[in-house]
């Protein structure tokens, strides 16, 4: 019965013991970021497209429009903060190629 009142926990983060900050791979560190790149890139083309379909439909159902305008619009901004996100994984990968040949 004492066994089956401990529940295993799960945590949302896993903590690497036996590795610092200062021993992470390089070239493992530049994938990262590449891949984080490529992850805000896309969601800058899904959001735009979908901004471009909110600004068709818009056009198409003049009875909803303001509807479809607002949703245009924060498409729209999603699809800049994403490519911001991109252009900021693009430095940080740049970076980590930097110290990676050092």
């Amino acid at each position: 019965m004492a066994e089956e009142e401990q529940k295993h926990h799960h945590h949302f983060f896993h903590h690497h013991k036996d590795e610092s900050p200062s021993e992470v791979d390089p070239k493992k560190e530049e994938k990262h970021h590449k891949h984080k790149e490529q992850l805000g890139e896309l969601g800058a083309l899904a959001a735009g497209a979908y901004a471009l379909h909110e600004k068709h439909q818009a056009k198409k159902d003049p009875e909803n429009a303001h509807k479809h305008k607002v949703a245009e619009e924060i498409a729209a901004t999603v699809a800049v903060g994403s490519a911001g996100f991109a252009f900021h994984e693009h430095h940080e990968k740049k970076e980590a190629k930097k110290h990676a040949h050092e």
